[in-house]
């Protein structure tokens, strides 16, 4: 179940991905939800996306510990 979450949150990132706002909104509702070793993938799936729509960069400031 956990690992569709994932995959959930994965889709809903990219689709927002148009609005920075947007973006950095789930993926705060999304760091509350996933487990640890998730986030840490998530990471990895954000930054690719960075690389594509440099406005997410803003964004980041979530993902610091």
């Amino acid at each position: 179940m956990a690992r569709a979450m994932f995959e959930y949150t994965k889709t809903v990132l990219d689709k927002v991905s148009f609005d920075a706002t947007l973006f950095c909104k789930e993926l705060k509702k999304a760091l509350q939800r996933l487990l640890p070793y998730e986030v840490e993938e998530l990471k990895i799936f954000i930054k690719s996306l960075i690389l594509q729509n440099p406005e997410l960069n803003q964004c980041l400031i979530y993902l610091k510990p």
